[in-house]
């Protein structure tokens, strides 16, 4: 229970990487969970792993969650609803207009129903890549209409809260505007990138540093998943595309002479560079609190059991927090290099700190 709506059972429909991942974040909160997927081995194996119970509901549960792809939500919602096996519904997919209007078209209820898109996931799916903390302290971004009903509202946000996600609510077509902002787009211009990389030759490849790793991670995601994502918000996507397009254009115009360029020419690409880093630096520090500039302070690593958790101690023991760390393994050797983060100040303490204890530090 959270606040004053009571929610103790929940139906969830797909039990993929998201749906797993909140059947065991509500199952450690004493809330009953059900699940259910188009593939009953993924149900029984999200089961297997604590998420719920793959066994249907006896009676109407409080809530009932839709995490399949976004073009199959109106439809699954209008089942369920048909057989009025919940009180309120709500998804989990990654676009919202296009469900909306689906959910219109298809003559569902729009009353009970609240789109939700929580901002978490991993490049790996599938119920075996579930966390029960996934959502733990991230955006679930909530888009209700003229039409919702209160207490819908009110027992999805009470689920939200639940698994430790942070609410927000936004019109659909403004949701799907930011999502092409910070995720829809840079997904596929890093899937561009990694593309590069598929015909590389091997010698290219050994020299890949955490720069490339960095930008083409997300590239990862499962191609199938992604292509739902994208035909539900074209319009969106393809308007950051657009303005991509245009200044990797006059980028490219720039560096197209085939001799080498001089620096001073290179005013579109300075240019870029410029608003790419003001850009960094307006992306929301830890609990969306404003950026914030750390120091690194690089230590060599030995790559066997239980270095990384005595380097945490380590800077635990110097009574210094620890802002985001980063690891690099290096080619051939059985070392790597740890790169941690803390706040300026603390930066000259935890390398002295560290010295002392033995570690190796580049600082």
């Amino acid at each position: 229970m959270t606040g004053t709506v009571p929610v103790s059972s929940v139906l969830i429909v797909g039990t993929g990487l998201m749906g797993t991942s909140l059947g065991l974040a509500l199952q450690a909160r004493g809330v009953a969970i059900y699940l259910t997927d188009r593939d009953p081995t993924l149900a029984r194996t999200a089961a297997e792993l604590g998420a719920g119970t793959d066994q249907p509901p006896t009676e109407p549960v409080d809530l009932a969650v839709i995490a399949v792809p976004p073009t199959a939500v109106a439809a699954v919602l209008a089942d369920l609803q048909g057989k009025q096996l919940a009180a309120a519904y709500t998804d989990l997919a990654s676009t919202k207009a296009h469900i909306h209007a689906e959910v219109a078209r298809l003559g569902a209820d729009p009353a009970s129903f609240v789109g939700g898109h929580p901002m978490a996931g991993r490049e790996r799916s599938g119920p075996g890549s579930a966390r029960g903390d996934l959502f733990e302290g991230r955006p679930w971004v909530l888009t209700p209409t003229g039409q919702t009903a209160p207490a819908a509202l009110a027992t999805v946000q009470a689920v939200v809260a639940l698994t430790g996600a942070t609410p927000y609510l936004m019109a659909p077509s403004e949701h799907d505007h930011a999502v092409a902002v910070v995720s829809h787009a840079p997904h596929l211009v890093a899937a561009l990138v990694a593309a590069r990389l598929a015909d590389a030759e091997p010698a290219v490849l050994a020299l890949a540093g955490p720069g490339v790793r960095d930008i083409t991670r997300v590239a990862a995601g499962d191609p199938a998943l992604w292509r739902e994502i994208l035909a539900t918000n074209s319009p969106a996507v393809a308007a950051i595309l657009a303005a991509v397009g245009a200044d990797l254009a006059a980028v490219g115009a720039e560096l197209a002479n085939p001799g080498p360029v001089p620096p001073a020419a290179l005013t579109a690409t300075v240019d870029a560079l410029t608003r790419g880093n003001r850009g960094v630096a307006r992306i929301p520090g830890k609990h969306g609190t404003p950026p914030a500039r750390y120091a690194t302070v690089p230590v060599v690593l030995d790559d066997r059991p239980g270095q990384l958790a005595a380097l945490f101690a380590a800077a635990g023991a110097a009574g210094i927090n620890i802002e985001d760390v980063r690891i690099e393994h290096s080619p051939g050797q059985p070392v790597g290099l740890v790169e941690l983060d803390v706040r300026p100040e603390a930066a000259d303490p935890l390398a002295a700190a560290l010295r002392a204890g033995g570690w190796i530090v580049h600082r």
